[in-house]
């Protein structure tokens, strides 16, 4: 069974932008927006849940529950939507300043996605170099963390100009204003497969998960 589905070209709703986005036009762009945490931070530190682990929880929920976030070409070129995907996220080395990623899988389920978390941080978090866990599946999205620095922008560039269709997201320092923990939230991602709209809609779904997080889980 294939873990993806093939989108129906020449019927789709979005065939004219995502041909003009990939042949004449290959432009993909960077949107940051400010979260307001307060509520998950508040509730994971007072159940003792790890706030990393809650939030790429939220941010995969909203990702595997959209499907212009999930999108690839296949062999062929043609856009089709994994059925799930996977986070790839960093984890930072101390002693030597370098980072590392790794890869999880998904599940809708927080303690199951949580423990999936916590057992790849334990077996391969001290590996140094790029890639810390192998096999990492071609579903997936990156996200990563700049704890040091609440910033208010952010762009991603791959080497080639040929902007990803899947989500590349980094966050920042969450500080406070005004009494409320607000933190910096970035999405780049290829315009053929995502709009403004779109990305709008991401960014205010991660906030609806993040503020009903305590309920979501339950």
């Amino acid at each position: 069974m294939e873990n993806f589905k093939k989108i129906d070209f020449e019927n789709w709703n979005r065939k004219e932008h995502y041909k003009y986005y990939t042949e004449k036009l290959k432009v993909g762009y960077s949107m940051t927006v400010s979260l307001d945490v307060t509520n998950i931070v508040n509730f994971c530190k007072k159940n003792n849940i790890k706030f990393f682990n809650a939030f790429i929880y939220c941010v995969g929920k909203v990702i595997n529950s959209t499907d212009n976030l999930r999108m690839f070409k296949d062999k062929d070129g043609m856009p089709c939507v994994w059925n799930k995907c996977v986070p790839n996220y960093t984890i930072f080395h101390k002693d030597d300043e370098t980072f590392s990623d790794l890869w999880s899988d998904f599940d809708f389920d927080f303690e199951v996605f949580s423990q999936n978390m916590n057992n790849d941080i334990k077996t391969y978090g001290n590996i140094k170099g790029i890639k810390a866990k192998e096999n990492q599946p071609p579903n997936f999205f990156c996200i990563s963390c700049v704890p040091w620095i609440n910033f208010t922008a952010y762009t991603a560039y791959t080497a080639e100009g040929t902007p990803a269709f899947f989500p590349i997201i980094t966050y920042g320092k969450y500080v406070e204003e005004n009494g409320r923990l607000k933190m910096p939230f970035n999405m780049s991602i290829s315009h053929a497969v995502c709009d403004g709209y779109h990305a709008a809609k991401f960014f205010n779904n991660v906030q609806k998960e993040i503020d009903d997080f305590e309920n979501l889980i339950k």
